[in-house]
């Protein structure tokens, strides 16, 4: 059984938002002390915004290759 649309859009949302906020916190929390770096929030929220991009187009380029494999093995039975 396939998940429906609805509950894909949901999981994307956990998963971005989710990933939004533990890089928004690992930004603040650990490389801005550690490094030294001292930026406005709305910096921070603007280099994890790039961030959260790069995640969402890896995420989708994976999830491709690996959809385009399982789709060619099970036409190949």
């Amino acid at each position: 059984m396939s998940q429906s649309k609805k509950m894909s859009l949901l999981e994307q949302a956990c998963n971005v938002g989710s990933g939004f906020m533990l890089s928004l916190g690992i930004w603040m929390l650990v490389i801005q002390p550690f490094w030294g770096v001292d930026m406005p929030m709305s910096d921070s929220l603007q280099v994890t915004a790039v961030f959260t991009v790069a995640s969402i187009a890896r995420g989708y380029v994976w999830r491709r290759l690996f959809n385009k494999h399982t789709n060619q093995r099970e036409r190949s039975q």
